[in-house]
């Protein structure tokens, strides 16, 4: 069997993007010294607060050029702990124009490919649209030394669409840094029923077309700075799934966590053997998917 290990990276932020940085690789060094995964996956967004809960151009300060010093700093330590590395940057790719960008570092330290995020929000403490340009490079899987990963960003996990076109595409593997909580006015009850739909739809990805998933989230209180709202508790609830949906890895809602799984690489081979959704798909009845809405 080919397994790999996956680390992953369940982490709160601060204000000091710097201290956020050098926080977040004294975790990396210490799971690779420790465990020596393969691949480790982190949250979205990770090197700030989610500065989405409100619309103020300052915080377009936060992006950065791909390349760029943060870039580097990333690649010397996916070279230095021998791993490949999926982080999450809010890339600036021209003055005004940006992106939530998705960066995967090889062994060596090279960049492996991108994939700019697809699905914008616009919704109450998730402003994204203020901030990020829909992607423009498709849903095309990054070929890495452990496998074909099928990077996608937080909404985008919502869309079955996503999913199939990385696995139509040969993704092995289907991975999600996130930035996703509660608001405060939600009851208990809803703020349940949604944690909960936000696992079953990924772990239905996974179901859907064989393959394994990748769920990267942040955790802890973050303050709305208009004070419009009572700011998000992103729930945190990183997992790991099989290819049939199988849990193998869940983190806890309410405190940091990191873990390291491991994952069998050839047992989509053989749940697609037994069933085999790729095969059976009626792609001469599926025009009307590129439509909006069917009146």
């Amino acid at each position: 069997m080919r397994k790999i290990k996956v680390a992953i990276i369940q982490l709160s932020k601060t204000e000091s993007v710097s201290e956020n940085q050098a926080r977040l690789a004294d975790k990396i060094r210490t799971v690779c010294a420790e465990h020596k995964p393969d691949l480790i996956v982190n949250q979205e967004l990770h090197d700030s607060l989610y500065f989405c809960q409100c619309e103020l151009t300052q915080n377009c300060d936060y992006a950065v050029t791909i390349p760029s010093a943060t870039t580097e700093m990333y690649a010397n330590l996916a070279r230095e702990c021998n791993v490949v590395l999926v982080t999450s940057l809010f890339e600036r790719r021209a003055p005004g124009l940006y992106h939530n960008t998705a960066v995967v570092f090889e062994r060596d330290g090279s960049i492996a490919g991108k994939y700019r995020k697809m699905h914008i929000p616009d919704d109450p403490a998730y402003y994204e649209k203020f901030y990020f340009t829909p992607g423009d490079i498709g849903f095309e899987p990054i070929d890495t030394s452990v496998g074909r990963l099928g990077v996608l960003v937080c909404w985008d996990q919502w869309y079955p669409e996503a999913a199939r076109l990385m696995a139509l595409k040969g993704a092995e593997l289907l991975i999600y840094p996130t930035a996703i909580g509660w608001e405060s006015t939600d009851t208990p009850e809803e703020q349940e029923r949604q944690r909960q739909a936000w696992i079953t739809i990924q772990r239905a990805h996974g179901v859907a077309n064989g393959l394994p998933v990748v769920t990267v989230n942040r955790v802890g209180h973050e303050s709305d700075p208009s004070g419009a709202t009572g700011g998000i508790q992103f729930w945190g609830t990183s997992f790991v799934a099989g290819p049939q949906g199988e849990l193998l890895y869940q983190a806890p809602a309410d405190k940091e966590d990191i873990m390291v799984i491991d994952i069998d690489m050839e047992r989509s081979e053989q749940v697609r053997r037994w069933w085999p959704f790729l095969r059976d798909r009626r792609i001469d009845s599926y025009h009307g998917l590129t439509k909006r809405y069917l009146d």
